[in-house]
């Protein structure tokens, strides 16, 4: 009896590390998939921009620069990218401080229908962007106030706060009480314990918001497509007039350089701040 038992387990260990096994391939097949469905968009941006034919071609017949110089030669497209880079910054400058703020005040403030709160912060995120473009151009018509550059920070604050909101609660919901009252115990007033404690301690979820915001705003097209003036018009905005006449691999170039700035910037906060300290958010 004790032998068949011994047999029966031998069987049994193997058939289980055979199942473990199989089940550990699967999970990293599925994950290599999933991965390379969302890298290849990106492969092929930049297969497109460094192909010296005016056509994405496979297998690439070389590897060319010239999109790139056409890219950074054009007035137009250098406009856009500065332009597009000074609304991205003042947008998520407006984004962190408001979308942080709106959080501590939900999180600590004990509002009245804190969720219908949340749940109205939230809500650009479930409205179609052009929806949103379309209220705020229609709303300056009747104000009369044209397409200023303020409302078109105004539109892209308003699309982006809800990530600083989210990212800022996310961390606020698993912040302990006890050390700012530690911190006031010992003698710190408000402002001191809001700067040396709380925001130090929220810091992660704010940066994500903000780098968020900055992307989010650097590629908005729908939001920007209602309100940006001629002349003065987002990298998005004339990539699409682009299009209207021409499709060539300067399309591609500028699509990498988007991709690489959003690419500097997360790797930038990381140096100077330190993002992988917080990766456990």
């Amino acid at each position: 009896m004790g032998r068949s038992d011994t047999s029966a387990r031998r069987h049994v260990v193997p058939a289980a590390r055979h199942r473990v096994r199989y089940g550990r391939m699967l999970y990293l097949a599925v994950n290599t998939a999933v991965l390379v469905f969302l890298l290849a968009p990106i492969a092929i941006v930049f297969v497109f921009a460094l192909n010296p034919t005016p056509f994405i071609q496979f297998p690439p017949v070389g590897i060319s620069l010239r999109w790139f110089e056409k890219f950074f030669a054009s007035r137009d497209f250098m406009h856009a990218l500065g332009f597009s880079l000074e609304v991205a910054a003042i947008t998520t400058v407006c984004a962190t401080v408001f979308g942080a703020s709106a959080a501590l005040a939900i999180a600590r403030g004990n509002l009245p229908g804190a969720r219908l709160v949340v749940a109205t912060m939230l809500s650009p995120l479930m409205l179609p962007a052009i929806l949103t473009g379309l209220a705020l151009f229609q709303t300056y018509v009747l104000l009369d106030v044209g397409r200023p550059l303020w409302g078109l920070v105004a539109g892209h604050t308003l699309v982006t706060i809800p990530y600083v909101v989210r990212t800022t609660l996310a961390v606020l919901h698993n912040f302990d009480l006890r050390l700012e009252e530690a911190a006031r115990n010992l003698g710190a007033g408000p402002m001191r314990t809001f700067f040396e404690v709380t925001l130090p301690l929220v810091k992660p979820g704010v940066l994500a918001g903000a780098i968020f915001a900055f992307i989010v705003s650097f590629d908005q097209f729908p939001v920007s497509l209602f309100l940006v003036s001629p002349g003065s018009e987002t990298l998005p905005i004339t990539l699409f007039n682009y299009l209207k006449f021409d499709l060539d691999g300067t399309i591609g170039a500028a699509s990498a350089v988007s991709i690489l700035l959003a690419f500097v910037v997360v790797i930038g906060l990381d140096r100077t701040v330190g993002l992988r300290s917080y990766v456990k958010l």
